[in-house]
Parts: structure tokens; C-alpha cells; sequence
């Protein structure tokens, strides 16, 4: 690919592994502290890979992009990936292909930049905050996110959960916008979970303790595990968990069992694995990512129904440690507004579309201008059914 300017080039790489990770991860810095960043680390995005989760098999062609300077100094960079379908994005764009392609085009493949499987806020424009340039870097990888979808003739573009301020750079480059909402838990400077139920209304408050207090009296012991504590055999428990929900309601498991192992090996200290026993034995569990601002809930799994056990290992436990480790919120994934009622708040996020057939550009534009206005109606009504006391 030619240089864009005297002083940059940009190139596509092919896996995760031909770059080095300490030349990647410099680019996660960025100006403030970067949410995500467990996504978006080169151990995270090398698992995926060198484990066959994410690889021209699974439809997720890694083409990752990244910006030097005439030093040799990789100064930006984008998660990149050619799809051949909308699995594992968590933004919906499949009514958008069988437009495009009952009149006459091909909407596959297309590229996406994200992070596969995984549904978490962060940057997608990464850059250095090394030096002054650290705009410029963001501004020319995101004309280069164009210029090789162009190059490489393909329908389309999508940046998935990316941040705001992406979103707004994006724009000005002629991304079109999208919005959805997430539920989040903020930590009010809580001392112990029940400083956090102290903040709910009476009911809200009883109820919780009545989920809680039934796990417990149904004799389920709970165990967060982080770090060295995770050994092969609560790993196993976890992937047999997490493959009979996805046999159960999707059929498809994205990730491998080596992912894992290599999860155990490359970032076990930033991974909670929650598992539920009972009589000894696991029967579900939960795993999450977490840095020193938030913990991020990703997949749970079970091989026992249980009432409440769901909402126990998924989203009370996360809350736990997060108070524990003074963590700012809980992002507990996509959708699920009963959420709500268990302290998780609607928060808005945002993806990018570049579309280069002008006709099809503008009848996207139009549908996202009428969901944004619904997105945002919804918002609004939702944050009225938060269980927290009114002050």
C-alpha cells in the first residue's frame, strides 16, 4: 500500500503474531485512560487467533491495520478483520445485507474493525500519546480504514462499540453514526454490597436480598477465582458451560478450548472466573475482564437451572469485586433490560459505517436517522425503572 505522506506508511498485517507486542499495546495508551483494554491488548487479539477462534474459517480474515513512520515507529493501529457474515458483531446489520443484495449487490465480504465476540466499549482508532501528533495518527488510520476498503472492493466498513470520541472522528470523516444502549453499574464509592443496596429503593432492596439469600439456603457456594487460581480443571468446567448454553440457544460456540488455555497462560491476571458449586461440583459459571477502572462480563454458562443463579454468578458477583478492587463500573454486555432492576443503568454506545454506494449509503442514513430517534425515546423511559432511591 503507498505511503499516505513523506512520513507515514500504512500496512496491513496479517496476524496478530507478526507484530510485536510491545509496539502494539503502546498504542493502547492514548491521551486518558482507555476503556477496554483487555479486548484490546495484543495477548487478547492473539489468543483469538493462534487459537482458530478468530480465522478465515470462522468468516474473521485478519487484516489488521497499522501506521508507521518514515522511522519504522508503529504509531497507530486498527483491530481489522474481513467478514463473510454478521456472527459474533452484536451490532445487527443483517436486514442491511439482504437490502443490498436483493438489489443486485454483494455485501459480503465486508471489513469490520472491532473486537470478535465481544461487545465491549473501547477505542478503534488506536494511537501513541507519545507525542503531539496523536490526533493527526487517529485521523490518517481512519482515511485508511477507507482507502483499503476501497482498494479492496468491498461493500462496506463497520467500527463496532467503538468510543465517542472515535464516533466523532469517524463522522467527520463521513462514517455514518449508529447508537444502541448497554446496562452498566457505576460504583458510588461503595464500601460493601450493602452499602450498594443502601442506594435502592426498599423493594428493589429486599428483592435482591431474596435472589441472594436463596442461592445461598439452596446450598450454591459461589467462587471468584483471578490469576494462578485458575487452573486447567476450572477452565474445563467453564468451556463445557459456556459450549452447552451456545448448543442450547445459538449452536455455534465461537471460542475454542485453546483460547482459554491461552487466556491462562497470557492474562489470567486479568481475568474472574466465576464458578458456582454445588455438592462439590460445578454447575455454572461466568467469566469476566477487568483493568483498574471497570470489570467487563463477557459469556456464562450452566449445566443446572437454578432460580436466580443466573443473576447471582452474572451480574451480584461482578459487583462484589468490583467494590473489592474499587473499580468504577460493571459493564454487563449487551441487552437484557432486566438488568435494570438489579442496579445496571442504560448506557449509550456507538458504532461507524462507511458505505461507498451512495444510493444504499443514503437509505441507511435514513433508517438510522428514525432508529436514533427510538434509541434515544427508549433511553429515556428506561432510566425512569432504575431501582435507585429518588434524592
Amino acid at each position: 500500500m503507498p505511503n499516505i505522506v513523506k512520513r507515514y506508511k500504512l500496512d496491513l498485517i496479517a496476524k496478530m503474531s507478526d507484530i510485536d507486542p510491545e509496539e502494539w499495546d503502546a498504542c493502547l495508551s492514548g491521551p486518558t485512560r482507555q476503556p477496554g483494554a483487555p479486548f484490546l491488548s495484543h495477548a487478547f487479539l492473539n489468543a483469538l487467533e493462534i487459537s482458530q477462534s478468530a480465522n478465515s474459517t470462522t468468516g474473521w480474515l485478519p487484516q489488521h491495520l497499522i501506521l508507521r513512520k518514515e522511522t519504522n515507529e508503529l504509531v497507530a493501529a486498527c483491530p481489522l478483520y474481513v467478514k463473510s457474515h454478521s456472527q459474533g458483531e452484536y451490532v445487527f446489520d443483517q436486514n442491511w445485507a439482504q437490502a443490498f443484495e436483493r438489489a443486485g449487490g454483494d455485501y459480503y465480504p465486508k471489513l469490520q474493525c472491532a473486537v470478535p465476540f465481544s461487545p465491549v466499549t473501547g477505542p478503534r482508532l488506536l494511537a501513541s500519546a507519545e507525542a503531539a501528533e496523536y490526533l493527526e495518527y487517529r485521523k490518517r488510520i481512519a482515511q485508511g480504514l477507507i482507502d483499503v476498503t476501497r482498494k479492496m472492493q468491498l461493500s462496506s466498513l463497520h467500527v463496532t462499540f467503538c468510543t465517542e470520541a472515535d464516533a466523532e472522528l469517524l463522522k467527520d470523516q463521513g462514517f455514518l453514526i449508529r447508537h444502541d444502549t448497554q446496562f452498566h453499574w457505576e460504583n458510588d464509592n461503595y464500601d460493601d454490597f450493602e452499602g450498594f443496596l443502601g442506594a435502592l429503593t426498599s423493594r428493589k432492596r429486599k428483592n435482591i436480598r431474596k435472589e441472594r439469600r436463596f442461592i445461598n439456603e439452596s446450598g450454591i457456594y459461589i467462587n471468584m477465582l483471578t490469576g494462578n487460581d485458575i487452573e486447567p480443571q476450572h477452565w474445563d468446567a467453564f468451556f463445557n458451560f459456556y459450549t452447552e448454553t451456545y448448543d442450547k440457544k445459538w449452536g455455534y460456540p465461537y471460542l475454542t478450548r485453546d483460547f482459554f488455555t491461552q487466556l491462562g497462560a497470557t492474562m489470567a491476571d486479568q481475568v474472574l472466573l466465576v464458578l458456582a458449586y454445588r455438592d462439590g461440583k460445578p454447575i455454572a459459571g461466568a467469566i469476566n475482564f477487568f483493568d483498574d477502572q471497570a470489570l467487563y462480563g463477557r459469556n456464562w454458562g450452566c449445566c443446572e437451572e437454578h432460580k436466580y443463579l443466573h443473576f447471582e454468578t452474572c451480574y451480584y458477583a461482578a459487583i462484589d469485586f468490583a467494590i473489592s478492587r474499587n473499580l468504577k463500573r460493571v459493564e454487563a454486555g449487551t441487552h437484557g433490560q432486566h438488568k435494570l432492576q438489579r442496579g445496571y443503568a442504560p448506557k449509550r454506545t456507538y458504532s461507524a459505517h462507511w458505505i461507498e454506494n451512495k444510493n444504499f449509503r443514503n437509505a441507511v442514513a435514513n433508517y438510522l436517522e428514525e432508529e436514533t430517534k427510538y434509541r434515544t425515546h427508549e433511553a429515556s423511559v428506561l432510566k425512569e425503572f432504575t431501582p435507585f432511591r429518588k434524592i
